[in-house]
């Protein structure tokens, strides 16, 4: 599959354990990369997307990347397990001093992009906290639906999105 891994703003990298061992701090000077001041996200939260990513990759399935801006690596986002009837669950992240700029929801974009192309993938769905506003603008200038709240056992209550594909 030949689709673009980019926009104007910013660059999707198929992230591998060996980045994640660099976010981390084992491994220094990376692909040429640079990280922000204070690190993509807290370790114990790389350390769960790493797991997710492991997951993924051992269903052949590639959906987990490295959101860089400029040659710093600003966030992350990926599929959260591989796509299941049609639908695939997303989640992102910026570092806190890299929000507010547009980045996650060019990121989002760019998923979308490439889950259209795979004709395994009829939709994309997402959840968020009732509270955080900025995510919900995120899925909404990508033209996601609200579809509904649950309350999460770690989260509380989150509110439920989807953008159908076809």
């Amino acid at each position: 599959m030949n689709v673009p891994l980019h926009t104007p703003q910013v660059e999707l990298l198929e992230v591998s354990d060996s980045d994640f061992d660099w976010m981390l701090g084992f491994v220094q000077d990376h692909k040429g990369l640079r990280l922000p001041p204070g690190g993509v996200d807290d370790p114990v939260v790389l350390r769960i997307v790493r797991d997710m990513t492991n997951k993924l990759h051992a269903a052949e399935c590639a959906g987990s990347w490295m959101i860089v801006r400029d040659g710093e690596v600003v966030g992350l986002c990926s599929y959260k397990r591989p796509p299941s009837d049609g639908r695939v669950e997303i989640g992102y992240g910026t570092a806190p001093q890299r929000r507010g700029v547009g980045v996650a929801t060019a990121a989002v974009a760019v998923i979308a992009h490439i889950a259209s192309a795979d004709a395994a993938i009829e939709a994309l769905t997402a959840e968020t906290s009732v509270d955080n506003l900025a995510s919900h603008r995120v899925l909404e200038k990508n033209d996601f639906v609200r579809t509904g709240h649950r309350i999460d056992e770690e989260d509380g209550e989150v509110i439920g999105w989807i953008k159908k594909l076809r």
